[in-house]
């Protein structure tokens, strides 16, 4: 049975430049439409600009014409709208049984040469006889009463019965603007064989604007055969239902992008700090680009640390990133890794920051060593850095004692040794970056949601403080500009029926976030692909089941800072709260 879904819809004045930039599109390719699997039928008028396919009207600007005593038809545009596609061959246009040379201005039927004026070019566009075209096709063509009016009627090409057939489905024609569309799709193969690539024109998960829009899906199966283009047609109309930001709302997944110019006119959310077991940070980062071997940085902790090293390998040879441990107690001292992220080698900044915390919140733990009274230790050994390669890692160290910690940057070939350290030199800040131990490597807030939406700014050295602390090399002291390698234990209160997303301030993001969320515990890309740059387009991080979320964030190295987190309202959208109906069902 013939389907109507996909065809153009009857124009109105309302639809005119909508359809007819449908047909513009159609025609500069000359694509033909799928119309459906069986029969089209097509009336067109002499001197007629519009034409119906199948009883529906559709642009027809290169209207029929009356020439020499023959009707012409123009020649791409009506096998467009009959869903027969034209070939070039030859630098000939192949339509069925017909081919045209248009230098020539000459026809040929089943390769037998037509009579002269068989071929007009009238305004750049080709015509040929319409009796003609309905031989080439073995279409059925009647003429109306009035002798202008001419109907074709012919079946759709056959397919390739080995090719697979792209096949969906939408779950209506016509949407309001925001309206979330509804795709199923159903594409086989005949034999059953995998289908391996899917290529879609013109989908969107929704329509904000009004208009006539084509969706075409083409798919592709392991043996390499392409079906052919299956497309739908749909009208967006009406009010509208929802804005991008509202939409986002509802359907966004965690990681997506989505509008929003209004952040920074949004209360900033009421803190307070919370207590927590808190410890020092020991931050390796100048000279970030080292470009000989030597002591990176050094100090000495006992109990809790976090260690944090960022570096690129500016030696003109193979070189490894080191972490030594040296038992200064006159006794064993036990050293145990608890968490552990790296990221090495890359020449990509921001992957070095992302991965690393990814693998961070990721980890078990890791081995306990136990060193003996003036032993040294390796802690971290990173693989191989190429020239220009990074390596990022972030390890939390508990040490039952004091204990000396030495970062190392080493050329391929010397031993990590505490006697290759000592005669190594202490390589000079670099003047741009930060090194030093910081206190307070943690920071805990309890952040109150009193009112929506709100925003929450972190790493802006205001709103939000930077950590401060010392180089121990060089005793001058240091402030932690963008709080790199500082845990944030957020306690989010009154964010039942809330939606928590992240907005680059600073520039260019790439990072991690833990959510707990009651029973639910989720670590979260952000974004979930590429990177966050654009400042009033934030990334979806959740949407609370509880009325309290515990995230954990940590600035991540290679990135800018600030960020904000912004806090919204969605109760009430997944009912129709701003005008349309909820739709979870998306295959």
């Amino acid at each position: 049975m013939f389907s109507r879904e996909g065809l153009l819809r009857p124009l109105t004045p309302g639809r005119r430049r909508s359809s007819r930039t449908l047909l513009t599109t159609l025609l500069l390719g000359f694509a033909p439409l799928a119309w459906a699997q069986g029969a089209a039928q097509l009336t067109v008028t002499t001197d007629q600009t519009v034409a119906y396919v199948n009883g529906v009207a559709a642009p027809f600007p290169a209207a029929p014409r009356l020439i020499g005593g023959r009707t012409l038809v123009p020649l791409r545009e009506t096998a467009a709208l009959l869903g027969q596609p034209v070939a070039e061959v030859g630098g000939q246009l192949q339509v069925g049984r017909l081919n045209v040379d248009p230098v020539r201005s000459a026809a040929f039927l089943a390769g037998a040469a037509q009579p002269s004026g068989s071929v007009a070019d009238v305004g750049g566009v080709l015509y040929v006889p319409v009796r003609l075209l309905a031989d080439a096709l073995n279409a059925n063509l009647s003429v109306g009463a009035d002798g202008r009016t001419l109907t074709l009627s012919v079946l759709a090409q056959g397919v390739n019965p080995l090719a697979p057939q792209a096949r969906f489905a939408t779950d209506k024609t016509v949407y309001a603007p925001g309206e979330r569309v509804v795709y199923t799709e159903y594409a086989f193969d005949p034999d059953g064989a995998d289908l391996t690539a899917r290529r879609w024109t013109g989908r969107q998960e929704v329509f904000f604007q009004p208009g006539t829009y084509t969706v075409t899906l083409q798919v592709t199966n392991s043996r390499g055969l392409q079906s052919a283009p299956f497309s739908r047609t749909l009208r967006v109309e009406g009010p509208a239902v929802d804005t991008p930001l509202t939409y986002a709302l509802r359907y966004a997944e965690p990681g997506d992008r989505f509008p929003d110019p209004q952040i920074r006119s949004y209360p900033l959310a009421p803190t307070q700090p919370t207590f927590r077991e808190n410890h020092p940070l020991i931050f390796s980062n100048s000279p970030e680009v080292p470009t000989q071997s030597g002591v990176l940085y050094q100090d000495s902790v006992s109990g809790r640390v976090r260690l944090l090293g960022y570096h690129l390998n500016g030696l003109k040879t193979g070189a490894r990133l080191h972490i030594l441990a040296r038992n200064l107690e006159g006794r064993p001292v036990d050293l145990r890794t608890e968490r552990q992220g790296e990221t090495a080698p890359t020449r990509i900044e921001t992957l070095l920051g992302q991965v690393t915390l990814l693998d961070y919140f990721a980890s078990t733990g890791g081995p306990t060593l136990t060193l003996p009274p003036g032993e040294t230790v390796p802690v971290y050994a990173s693989p191989t850095l190429t020239p220009g390669t990074g390596v990022n890692v972030m390890q939390d160290l508990v040490a039952s004692g004091r204990v000396e910690l030495t970062f190392l940057m080493l050329e391929e070939g010397l031993p990590a040794t505490a006697q290759v350290a000592q005669q190594l030199p202490y390589l000079p800040h670099d003047g741009k970056h930060q090194r030093g131990t910081f206190e307070n490597a943690v920071r805990g807030l309890r952040v109150n949601l009193t009112s929506l939406p709100a925003r929450l700014v972190i790493g802006d050295g205001q709103v939000d403080p930077a950590i401060t602390g010392v180089d121990k090399l060089t005793g001058q002291p240091q402030r932690l500009a963008g709080n790199y390698g500082v845990r944030y234990h957020l306690e989010v209160y009154g964010a039942g029926g809330a939606a928590v997303a992240f907005s680059p301030r600073g520039g260019l993001y790439r990072g991690a976030m833990h959510v707990q969320d009651g029973p639910l515990a989720q670590t979260i890309k952000l974004p979930r692909t590429g990177n966050a740059i654009e400042p009033d387009q934030p990334v979806l991080l959740w949407r609370s089941q509880s009325d309290r979320l515990d995230l954990d964030l940590v600035p991540a190295s290679g990135s800018n800072l600030p960020v904000s987190l912004i806090f919204y309202k969605t109760s009430g959208l997944g009912t129709g709260g701003y005008g349309g109906l909820f739709k979870p069902y998306q295959p």
